[in-house]
């Protein structure tokens, strides 16, 4: 039997994929000792959700995630603090920094293909973060930008939802990430999603039925930048503080991990992703000082033992226990 495409995987379970998410935003907070470890998981989730879109859908390796979201965290904390702009023209900000930054690393990326694209995006983001922190009178430099606010959500002068309330922040963030992954979810489903598929198969073929194959790159780039640019301006509220390490090449690294270990080409393999290295990194670092060998281990497991992730892992785990339906007395292994 072919293995099922992540599109089709989409379309006959999209309400189902929805339902499962809403059911993992309300026992986040629930079953983990911090609502601001379960409001950590669902920003970095979106950060490895557009890393999906890249990877796991269109088969671009980038190791420029992170330059996307330190420019959202950034983009978002500088028009918070100078220009006193709200939450909701912050998150549009930082997703409009974020699409124009990677519309630049794109168009100039793509013009390579294999090890020289990886390799153009990891020189854009060292460039990145070099900038950044000789940049020191708008980042901060190495000391970060400080001080970044978290505004409440207000609607003619009257406070909707204080933000400064941790478990307030979760739901708002809960709510995004619902939206935005149903967003996702749609894009997948729709004619586009079937494109970026198609180039992830065969690029040569998709070019020579008519496909603008360095227009729909360039389109699902800045779609990945947005997503991410709203993650790290999240980010930077939650901490209150826009570290450099957002803009950093470990950064990008551990974007990819989260990705890789959730499941490429699945968008809720994201967010176990996101959780499994966020839980891991707060569970063994009280451990031992030297957790991320232990962190290193468990990952060459995953990658190893769990071809498609997680998510790949936990749907052949309920394929075995699923029981086979029987025809005539005999099951289908039988005949």
């Amino acid at each position: 039997m072919t293995e099922k495409n992540p599109l089709a995987v989409a379309k006959g379970h999209g309400p189902a994929l929805l339902l499962l998410l809403v059911v993992t935003l309300i026992g986040l907070p629930l079953i983990l000792p911090s609502t601001t470890l379960a409001t950590e998981i669902l920003i970095f989730g979106l950060a490895a959700l557009a890393c999906n879109l890249l990877l796991g859908y269109t088969g671009l390796l980038s190791f420029g995630q992170g330059i996307f979201f330190g420019a959202g965290a950034y983009g978002a904390a500088l028009l918070m603090i100078h220009l006193q702009w709200g939450m909701l023209g912050a998150l549009v900000g930082a997703a409009l920094f974020g699409a124009l930054l990677a519309l630049l690393v794109g168009a100039l990326a793509i013009r390579r293909k294999g090890i020289y694209f990886v390799m153009l995006t990891l020189a854009f983001s060292q460039m990145a973060y070099f900038l950044a922190y000789t940049l020191s009178g708008w980042t901060g430099g190495d000391n970060g930008l400080l001080d970044v606010p978290r505004p409440n959500i207000t609607v003619a002068g009257h406070v909707l939802l204080d933000l400064a309330d941790p478990r307030h922040f979760y739901a708002f963030v809960a709510v995004l990430f619902l939206l935005i992954f149903a967003g996702a979810l749609r894009v997948i489903r729709s004619p586009f999603g079937s494109t970026l598929l198609a180039i992830r198969e065969n690029e040569t073929r998709a070019a020579a039925i008519g496909y603008d194959i360095r227009h729909f790159k360039i389109l699902v780039f800045m779609l990945s930048g947005a997503i991410t640019g709203i993650a790290g301006a999240l980010y930077a509220m939650l901490l209150h503080f826009a570290p450099l390490s957002n803009i950093d090449l470990m950064m990008s690294e551990n974007i990819l991990i989260m990705t890789i270990v959730g499941g490429t080409g699945s968008l809720f393999g994201s967010l176990l992703g996101a959780g499994a290295i966020v839980l891991l990194g707060d569970v063994l670092s009280e451990l031992w000082p030297r957790w991320l060998m232990l962190l290193g281990v468990i990952l060459i497991l995953v990658v190893v033992f769990m071809r498609g992730g997680l998510w790949g892992g936990l749907a052949d785990l309920a394929k075995r226990l699923r029981p086979s339906p029987a025809v005539d007395g005999k099951t289908k292994e039988q005949l």
